[in-house]
């Protein structure tokens, strides 16, 4: 068992392990417990029904959250000509084709937290899979991070826009904002994210999508939330 530090197990004592509390609760709380010197990310973690061993079944893709995840977003974009300079006016951090991903290969450069690529430049990164594939930094047309539209890509993703997928227990974990976003702005985005989630239920998934909804911030307890509470929000 993992030793806990006094700030955690001092915040652990505010929350009723037993208790499924409302949004404007969990909201409140998740606050008060985000006790670290830095300013905390306020995560949503998501227990699914889907089935891992059904690739079929794994959710992947993008939500917006209105308000953002308060985080400054590092964008590189694989492109040529046109759509390199586009990229560029849309203001990502990174652009370049061969050069960016001699980097990425030889300098192990990883500075950057999306990846975008216009359809052509795929064949060109497709090495760089074992290396940005177990980081989530591949592009790939599932999450909307291979497209001709570069520009408005790194739009939506400097704006607000969560690449989501499902880890190898079936869950999902999702930064909603800070934990010094005011209390309107959380609700706001927590409902946004689990209002799109639910709306990216598999086919092949029967009964109940989201089984158990969790909110914490980095350093802090889990927070279940009251699931009806949320759905009944929709």
């Amino acid at each position: 068992m993992p030793k806990h530090s006094r700030r955690y197990i001092e915040a652990r004592k505010l929350v009723n392990r037993l208790k499924y509390y409302n949004l404007d609760e969990a909201v409140n709380l998740v606050k008060k417990t985000a006790t670290a010197k830095f300013d905390e990310t306020v995560e949503l973690h998501l227990v699914t029904s889907i089935d891992y061993r059904k690739p079929e079944q794994h959710v992947r893709g993008t939500i917006s959250l209105p308000h953002g995840t308060g985080k400054k977003i590092r964008v590189l974009v694989f492109a040529r000509g046109e759509k390199a300079k586009e990229a560029q006016e849309a203001g990502a951090d990174y652009v370049g084709a061969e050069d960016l991903a001699e980097k990425i290969e030889k300098e192990g450069f990883l500075d950057f937290d999306v990846a975008i690529a216009t359809p052509d430049m795929m064949r060109t990164i497709g090495r760089l899979g074992r290396i940005l594939g177990p980081r989530g930094l591949m592009p790939s047309p599932k999450s909307g991070t291979v497209t001709s539209e570069v520009g408005e890509a790194v739009r939506e993703f400097k704006k607000g826009r969560v690449e989501i997928r499902t880890d190898k227990t079936g869950n999902l974990h999702v930064p909603v904002g800070k934990a010094s976003f005011d209390d309107e702005k959380l609700k706001e985005n927590i409902t946004a994210a689990f209002d799109q989630i639910t709306s990216m239920k598999p086919q092949g998934v029967k009964g109940q999508f989201i089984k158990k909804v969790v909110l914490s911030s980095t350093m802090g307890p889990g927070i279940k939330l009251d699931l009806g509470e949320i759905m009944k929000k929709k």
